[in-house]
């Protein structure tokens, strides 16, 4: 069984329980997921299974869009609901539609994070989440992000604790933190903020729509149509330069050769990385080589075999 599932996580589990659940369900263990998401987060968790675990780097690179809310007048811990408040400052006023705007405005494009304490980023060959288990500071690495919009989506609402809360949407390269985004918002309006909820509605190219639960999968192996879920490896690089080759060269790209980009039809040394197919199967992923500039190189063989 090889393929692409775009499960639809539901609230209160784990990526890694959705994993073990459908390594139960499908009766394989060569399962993989796609960007985490945290228990309290639902939405879009593209799975791969088989040798669709060979493409799961590149559904990870991919954008994402999720909708939330942002609520000002406390911080927390996990810069999240589900954290402790660490800062807490009443609203003197709600602020204006046009203020909440330009400030959203302002984080958009290329910007720079600090990560959440809350976190598996690395410093020092530990994640900042055990640092902050631990209570223990450390100083957290910067970061960049794309975020390629960030907008508001719904009427602020005043509430009666002095708090104020709107909901967003935001599509953003690989490694946002959209927690971060809430706090930085709530900096730039001078009170403190926290993330109140998300959803991820698109994620390795997959929407909400495309997507299925867990028990919907188990209804599909038990009716014994769960290959009617599975899209193909094909799918996770279809944003990729494709090139299609002969027999002779098949019999190349399969062993691992490194070949000139010219053999493969492409008049220029390529950029990004290049998608072989024959058959109309994937084959293998092909980048530039980084020593000698008429020359590709294998960055993964997907398939020896024709019809695997």
């Amino acid at each position: 069984m090889d393929g692409i599932l775009p499960l639809w996580k539901e609230r209160g589990q784990t990526s890694h329980d959705c994993v073990f659940k459908l390594r139960k369900i499908l009766k394989t263990k060569k399962i993989g997921h796609s960007g985490t998401l945290d228990p309290d987060v639902d939405g879009v968790l593209p799975i791969c299974i088989g040798k669709g675990t060979k493409i799961v780097e590149y559904l990870v690179d991919s954008g994402k869009v999720y909708t939330g809310e942002i609520t000002l007048g406390f911080s927390t811990t996990t810069e999240d609901r589900s954290g402790d408040i660490v800062e807490q400052q009443a609203l003197t006023r709600p602020f204006t539609k046009e203020e909440i705007d330009q400030a959203m405005k302002q984080l958009t494009g290329t910007i720079t994070q600090i990560p959440p304490m809350y976190s598996a980023v690395k410093v020092n060959g530990k994640r900042l989440y055990e640092y902050a288990r631990n209570n223990e500071t450390v100083e957290r690495p910067q970061r960049k992000a794309e975020i390629y919009s960030f907008e508001r989506i719904s009427e602020p609402v005043t509430h009666e604790d002095n708090t104020q809360s709107w909901r967003f949407e935001v599509s953003c390269g690989k490694g946002t933190y959209v927690r971060t985004l809430a706090v930085d918002t709530g900096k730039l309006l001078g009170v403190p903020a926290h993330m109140s909820d998300l959803t991820r509605l698109k994620s390795g190219g997959f929407s909400k729509e495309q997507s299925y639960t867990i028990a919907e999968v188990q209804k599909a192996v038990d009716e014994q149509r769960v290959s009617e879920l599975l899209l193909p490896l094909e799918y996770g690089v279809s944003e990729f330069v494709q090139v299609t080759i002969d027999a002779d060269l098949w019999q190349k790209v399969k062993n691992g050769m490194r070949l000139p980009f010219r053999a493969f039809g492409l008049q220029e040394h390529p950029e990004e990385l290049v998608a072989i197919f024959y058959q109309e199967q994937l084959i293998s992923i092909y980048k530039a080589h980084d020593k000698y500039h008429d020359m590709m190189k294998p960055v993964k063989v997907i398939r020896t075999e024709i019809g695997e």
